[in-house]
């Protein structure tokens, strides 16, 4: 008897932003795509048309919150979608809005990374509000709170991960459009890794990867496309 086809769970990262250029964290921080970045989601929509023809449900199609998130789904043609703040970004807390450098130098370290240090490490006088002019002239009101860890941002996409299961068992794909370490976090989760696997997934601005279930087995059948 042929194996049961079951569907892929397809991660679709936002297109580029001004902080995805500049480096500095961008977590809950409510920021746009640049032009560029819409022009990426335009295209990234072409090649998961290309990929999967059958196209997506739009009671299979997830988002974040976030604007840039929010306009990559429409821009690259997947308009109809459920919000959900499981797929938000990490909560970078102190870190928001600040880069690597930037905290390496506040610390009075060489080199700093949200895997070895996370949030919930930085310290207390790191964290407040202010508002930030980007590159164009939007402003962007910025939070630097407690921020969550790696491990509680793990708990919360397991949680969609189980929403999805039923529908990929089901024969249907589902697609996902969210952020960098969400989704490279919500990978981890898949393949029952720690957190701290997602540490070796490069995820680019509009690109894309696909999860799926070979032999009873959670794999990811393709990365960064």
């Amino acid at each position: 008897m042929a194996e049961k086809h079951t569907g892929h769970l397809v991660l679709l990262r936002h297109g580029q932003t001004a902080w995805s250029i500049s480096g500095q964290h961008t977590g809950r921080t409510d920021i746009p795509l640049t032009f560029t970045g819409e022009d990426q989601a335009r295209d990234a929509g072409s090649r998961l048309r290309r990929d999967f023809p059958q196209g997506f449900e739009p009671d299979h199609v997830f988002v974040s919150p976030l604007q840039r998130a929010q306009s990559t789904a429409r821009l690259a043609g997947f308009g109809n979608y459920h919000v959900t703040s499981q797929l938000a970004e990490w909560d970078y807390g102190p870190a928001e809005g600040r880069t690597r450098a930037q905290i390496a130098d506040a610390l009075g370290q060489q080199k700093w990374s949200v895997w070895d240090q996370g949030p919930l490490d930085l310290p207390a006088d790191f964290q407040g509000e202010h508002n930030e002019m980007l590159p164009d002239g939007d402003v962007v009101h910025v939070v630097n709170g407690r921020g969550e860890s790696a491990d509680e941002a793990a708990d919360r996409v397991s949680g969609l991960i189980d929403e999805v299961l039923p529908i990929l068992y089901d024969g249907s794909d589902v697609l996902c459009v969210a952020h960098a370490h969400i989704l490279r976090i919500l990978t981890s989760v898949w393949v029952k890794q720690p957190a701290n696997f997602a540490r070796h997934l490069e995820l680019a601005t509009a690109h894309y990867c696909a999860l799926g279930l070979y032999n009873g087995e959670r794999v990811i059948e393709s990365w960064n496309m």
